[in-house]
């Protein structure tokens, strides 16, 4: 048996998930639920957590209970993979066309070095090429 399907959800796909699903295309929720499936399922990076509390403070997302109840189930539901010295490296390596947001870098640098496809929405990053995407 090879190894378990594991991707990189970017931020705005977990918030999706998490409250309007029906945003997300075809082929995201079925890379979804067939990571939801394996063994270890799906990743964030750790920077995911920090933009949604920032989007919860800004009440750019509507969310019941307390921001620290919902940071606490997404990392239960996620494998939550950490800042390294080789993605801080490799988000200022992506190329001149990917988005210059330290978000964006941080998430894609994370996807690529960990060897993952980052799910997103985003047009930019996906027409980049820099990393493996599905949407």
């Amino acid at each position: 048996m090879g190894r378990p399907l594991l991707i990189l959800l970017d931020t705005h796909v977990v918030v999706w998930l998490a409250g309007d699903e029906m945003r997300l295309s075809k082929t995201a929720r079925a890379a979804i639920e067939n990571a939801r499936q394996a063994e270890r399922g799906m990743a964030i990076s750790d920077f995911t957590l920090y933009e949604l509390s920032t989007l919860f403070r800004k009440k750019e997302i509507g969310l019941v209970g307390s921001l620290e109840s919902f940071l606490s189930e997404v990392e239960k539901r996620f494998v939550v993979l950490p800042i390294t010295s080789r993605i801080c490296v490799g988000a200022s390596s992506l190329p001149g066309g990917y988005p210059k947001d330290p978000a964006d870098r941080i998430i894609g640098a994370t996807a690529l070095v960990n060897g993952l496809t980052l799910v997103t929405a985003d047009a930019q990053i996906r027409k980049s090429r820099a990393i493996p995407t599905i949407w």
